[in-house]
């Protein structure tokens, strides 16, 4: 930001090594001429409100989000809220910090701290509907959602909460990241034992989420985009609906079913955002958990995906299973990594080698028949690439699955 009156505000999860972080970088903020609004610890998601209550020119949540708790970094934004990423100015921070001389400032620009629970509060609450009788399990994963669910959703009418790993210590009882499958195994356990209508499980710093039905059964995120398109879509008909690339198909037949306008987007919270504020868009999904909305400032928030969810319940009065189970009509690979230092040939010989598909080249390379179709591109941080795969019948799958990941390389556990 711009000096000389600019305010940049930072945040901070719960790991060990946050607050020295935080204090250092709100030391060379001021130092810098810019004056810091300190808002504490809070989910990621609460940064984003923050920039825009304050009218911010920007910033920082101290996080390392999924990852181990020896990790920790930064996640920034500029005003609105809008990321900085590797095409936004990360590239030119990058450089700056390369060339940083320390020096000490004579005078600090402005600190204040500032509170912002209440309003952070009632700005997701305003946007949940009067609940049936509902009960749910939350798994704050040790993470930041330990503090914020409860004081959001625990005291909500007719919302029955049952409240694990709450406990914001550093450590994590599981990984905090809900894509893999072992990290749901205390909320299968809970909603099973307690027979819960819902589970949630939040990642780290509580800005995604995965649901499990009353089943106790994962809810895929494409399927809930699906789901949620069709809410979103009564309540601001004709609107454009954001999706991740790798999304089944029924996602955009779903939008297009009810009379929206689908757009298909490359994996990534910058692109999806990008691509959400370009087309003024109600509602964008990720296959990762991220959930995005015009009125968080076209950002994502886990407490806000779930206060939806809960009014999808109410307004269906039916069990989240009966709700997913007609949009399950294809069969999916979820995604597959395989070991390629030559990512790009490999992609091109796909490419001639499926030479009668549709082929496009949004994210990687896609290719489409009627019966199936699969999404191939390179990691942004390791050797490997990375398939997504969907097909009418399971046989199909499994035969495809086959056949692609053949010619991707060695297969890798992830």
């Amino acid at each position: 930001p711009e000096r000389g009156g600019a305010t940049v505000v930072v945040g901070r999860d719960m790991r060990k090594s946050s607050p020295s972080l935080a204090k250092s970088l709100i030391e060379g903020i001021r130092s810098a001429g810019v004056g810091v609004q300190d808002v504490g610890m809070i989910d990621t998601s609460q940064l984003y409100f923050a920039v825009n209550h304050l009218d911010a020119a920007g910033g920082i949540q101290t996080t390392a989000s999924h990852n181990p708790a020896r990790y920790n970094g930064f996640k920034i934004c500029g005003r609105g809220g809008v990321p900085i990423g590797e095409t936004t100015g990360l590239l030119d921070i990058r450089r700056t910090v390369c060339h940083i001389v320390k020096h000490e400032s004579k005078r600090m620009s402005p600190y204040a701290e500032r509170d912002l629970s209440r309003e952070y509060k009632a700005f997701v609450r305003k946007h949940l509907e009067h609940p049936a009788p509902l009960k749910l399990v939350v798994d704050a994963s040790n993470g930041m959602a330990g503090k914020w669910a409860p004081l959001i959703f625990g005291d909500v009418p007719n919302l029955d909460c049952v409240f694990l790993n709450t406990e914001m210590t550093g450590e994590f009882v599981h990984e905090p990241n809900p894509l893999v499958d072992a990290n749901l195994d205390q909320l299968r356990a809970e909603v099973n034992r307690t027979g819960a209508d819902l589970g949630v499980c939040f990642d780290g710093d509580a800005d995604r989420c995965m649901l499990i039905d009353e089943r106790a059964e994962i809810v895929r995120c494409d399927m809930l985009t699906a789901l949620l398109a069709r809410y979103f879509l009564k309540r601001a008909p004709g609107s454009t609906i954001v999706y991740d690339l790798r999304s089944s198909r029924v996602v955009a037949e779903e939008i297009r079913k009810h009379g929206g306008k689908p757009r298909r987007e490359r994996v990534g919270h910058a692109f999806m955002k990008k691509a959400l504020r370009d087309a003024d868009a109600v509602f964008g999904g990720e296959l990762s958990g991220h959930f995005y909305f015009r009125d968080n400032y076209y950002c994502d928030s886990g407490m806000l995906a779930l206060a939806h969810v809960i009014n999808v319940l109410t307004q269906e009065n039916a069990p989240m299973s009966e709700l997913i189970a007609p949009l399950t009509r294809f069969y999916a690979s979820g995604e597959c990594n395989y070991e390629n230092p030559d990512a790009d040939a490999t992609m091109e010989k796909l490419v001639k080698r499926y030479a009668d598909a549709k082929v496009d080249r949004l994210d990687g390379v896609t290719i489409v028949y009627d019966q199936w179709w699969c999404n191939v591109r390179k990691s942004n941080t390791e050797p490997l690439l990375r398939l997504n795969l969907e097909a009418d019948t399971p046989e199909l799958l499994a035969e495809k699955l086959e056949e692609v990941g053949a010619q991707l390389g060695k297969p890798v556990a992830h």
